[in-house]
């Protein structure tokens, strides 16, 4: 019996420590921007989850690709059914790792440049990615941020020839999370 106790206190201890720094969120935000000469078309989605593990600067995301939400309305059915093809490709993900975790002190306020490197899946095709990034700590809470280009002959996604100067191949992204501790 004291064996089980002793190897229960150990896993809890264990599960607290973890938890202590396991961070996450529903309601990350992303936002593309398609410019050409001839429109701008762009995409918000506020339901992208996310984990952030402070430990070992895990970080993965991942959305859903309907729940974008565009400023010009009919570019929404396109972006679903011809680009993105959602009902096949549903969802958007990318994990990897916080590269300089040595250089962000959680216990100052303040914002730190991060590096990240890791797997962004778009469209079914995955590629390496490093990028740079936001950590933000303010009053203990942790915020994340990136700014990055996304080619999309790399995510397999086709734009047809008869609309082809309305569509960029270079995608502006952002991503922001504000993240709590996950319980």
């Amino acid at each position: 019996m004291k064996k089980i106790t002793i190897l229960v206190l150990l896993l809890s201890s264990t599960i607290f420590c973890f938890s202590q720094n396991l961070f996450f969120t529903k309601t990350g935000h992303a936002y593309f921007m398609s410019h050409t000469d001839a429109i701008d078309i762009d995409g918000n989605n506020n339901q992208v989850t996310s984990f952030f593990n402070k430990e070992n600067g895990e970080v993965v995301f991942q959305l859903l690709i309907k729940s974008f939400k565009f400023t010009l309305a009919t570019a929404e059915e396109h972006f679903n059914e011809t680009y993105m093809e959602s009902d096949k490709f549903p969802k958007a993900k990318f994990k990897g790792n916080v590269m300089n975790m040595n250089e962000i002190d959680f216990n100052t306020d303040g914002s730190y440049k991060a590096k990240v490197k890791g797997r962004l899946t778009i469209h079914g095709a995955t590629n390496e990615i490093e990028q740079e990034g936001i950590v933000t700590i303010k009053d203990g809470e942790i915020s994340a941020s990136s700014k990055f280009k996304v080619n999309i002959a790399d995510y397999k996604i086709k734009v047809p020839k008869m609309v082809k100067e309305r569509v960029a191949q270079t995608v502006d992204i952002e991503v922001d999370f504000n993240y709590e501790l996950y319980k």
